[in-house]
């Protein structure tokens, strides 16, 4: 096929463009291909993680269901060890310390609530454990500790939650006075809904004289 002269300058050029760039564009396009090939995999991999994590906390729940320490303690462990980035480890670990706390036993409650604090991915599960550990603290009397954790910032959503408690707590270290304040921030943040929620702080409240 015969090329006018305009044409042979063009090819001329785009060979001398291929022979200065080639080797740069293929390993772009090799490295383009291979960060999808390797996108694709992550993708896999993370999904089967949180369906290998999400069978072990169905068998924690079906534990604590059953009252079955042992099983719960060992899917727990497979949680927190094999899966800590995922939200059912953290989901695990407080369903393991209501267990904790309903069968008295606090120190193994309070280690599973300082792990979702410490390493859960989510803020709001974070507020959450640190709300029960405050808990679990101002029953074991450790009430200048528990007030700490409830000074720690924390989601809107927590704000009537974290005020009930501290009045709890308040009212625990006979500063009465401080409680009342506490316990009306409360029904302050209180959504309208949380129609228990707030005729539990109201009666705590009364019972200070309002």
């Amino acid at each position: 096929m015969a090329y006018d002269l305009e044409e042979q300058e063009q090819l001329a050029a785009v060979k001398g463009w291929w022979h200065d760039n080639g080797t740069r564009v293929l390993a772009l396009v090799a490295a383009v291909v291979i960060g999808l090939s390797g996108w694709q995999y992550w993708r896999l991999w993370q999904g089967n993680q949180a369906q290998q994590a999400g069978a072990q906390y169905e068998l924690l729940l079906k534990a604590a269901q059953a009252g079955d320490a042992k099983v719960l303690r060992d899917a727990g462990g497979t949680l927190v060890e094999s899966f800590p980035g995922t939200l059912y480890a953290s989901m695990g670990a407080l369903v393991a310390a209501r267990f904790h706390v309903e069968r008295a036993d606090p120190k193994n409650a309070k280690t599973q609530l300082q792990w979702v604090t410490d390493r859960s991915p989510s803020e709001e599960l974070r507020d959450l454990a640190r709300l029960r550990l405050a808990a679990v603290l101002m029953d074991e009397k450790a009430l200048d500790e528990a007030l700490a954790l409830l000074e720690t910032k924390h989601a809107a959503a927590f704000d009537a939650q974290y005020a009930a408690l501290k009045g709890d707590i308040l009212v625990a270290k006979n500063k009465a006075a401080d409680a009342k304040v506490a316990y009306r921030l409360a029904l302050e943040k209180t959504d309208e809904k949380s129609a228990a929620f707030r005729s539990s702080v109201q009666l705590r409240l009364d019972a200070l004289g309002g």
